[in-house]
């Protein structure tokens, strides 16, 4: 698919089709609300999105080893 035409799709359009995929093997994190500008405000909620290919546990380990990785700053 060419970069241009994902602008054509919602978030949660993109998300169903990367859970939808037998060789997607990963979690997705999205923002519940629209990033429209730099100031996010005080709070975050997000959304994590996993499927059958990985279980609930393994899910949850892959999140914690990424998290150790980002920049605290953020």
């Amino acid at each position: 698919m060419p970069t241009s035409d994902l602008a054509f799709y919602t978030t949660r359009e993109l998300i169903a089709e990367l859970m939808g995929r037998q060789t997607f093997l990963g979690v997705v994190v999205h923002s519940v609300e629209e990033k429209r500008d730099e100031n996010w405000g005080e709070e975050r909620v997000f959304k994590v999105h996993f499927n059958k290919n990985l279980d609930s546990a393994t899910a949850s380990r892959l999140l914690d080893t990424v998290a150790g990785h980002m920049d605290p700053c953020l």
